[in-house]
């Protein structure tokens, strides 16, 4: 998600004027510090959730203050608690059933505020858009986890490789493609069944990112998001 920071996210952020922000999976928190600094500059506040955030908690605390709210734990469970914001970054499990489910959750409190937030999914390209990675297998139901291995993948390839490939140290689905499977198809699955009216834009570099907004708030700054390095752009309408 980081790589997107400076072309694609906070130029975006700042031209709508977003001011409250949840960011899904901070890892080391490199791209937390510039959300923050944003958020602190727009007297906003700034949720990250993270089950094993790898950055000073603390630190962060006192160094921004009230615009830091740190929710250590699931998105999933923490996300439901979290009523005012305006964006939401989601970058945490990159599997079928986390990614749909943060989605919903995300609906549902648009319904309840008016308008869907602006929202960024990292890793809806190759390896993780249409083949599940589970960092916490335990946590997906099985009705929803594929089978999996700590084995490596390369492009063009199904199957998992017995031996080196990319990402082998992580819990990866055993084969690519096929129902609810990865982060594009959760993203896909969603827009097909919501009740939102929501623009879909996507650049598939740097593992892609995919970014949905309300259709009117896409109309509102079509000329900004005409510059924006996005390769593609779609319309799903719900309703």
């Amino acid at each position: 998600m980081n790589r997107f920071g400076e072309e694609i996210i906070m130029p975006l952020l700042t031209v709508t004027n977003i001011v409250n922000i949840v960011e899904i999976g901070a890892e080391h928190g490199t791209n937390t510090l510039k959300l923050l600094a944003y958020c602190k500059s727009k007297n906003g506040v700034l949720h990250v959730i993270d089950p094993v955030p790898q950055f000073d908690v603390d630190g962060f605390r006192q160094r921004y203050g009230e615009a830091f709210k740190m929710h250590i734990g699931f998105s999933l469970d923490a996300l439901t608690g979290i009523k005012d914001y305006d964006a939401v970054l989601i970058d945490g499990d990159h599997n079928w059933y986390t990614v749909y489910n943060e989605l919903k959750i995300v609906e549902e409190n648009a319904e309840v505020r008016g308008e869907f937030p602006v929202v960024f999914v990292h890793d809806i390209a190759w390896p993780y858009g249409r083949r599940d990675l589970y960092y916490y297998p335990d946590l997906i139901p099985p009705e929803y986890r594929k089978p999996y291995a700590k084995k490596g993948m390369e492009p063009g390839r199904s199957e998992l490789l017995e031996s080196g490939g990319y990402n082998l140290i992580y819990n990866n689905a055993a084969f690519e493609y096929g129902d609810k499977n990865g982060v594009l198809t959760a993203v896909e699955d969603f827009l097909q069944q919501t009740s939102c009216r929501i623009s879909f834009l996507k650049s598939m570099k740097h593992n892609g990112l995919g970014i949905l907004m309300s259709e009117d708030m896409s109309k509102l700054f079509a000329a900004e998001l005409n510059q924006l390095p996005v390769w593609e752009e779609e319309y799903h309408y719900g309703g």
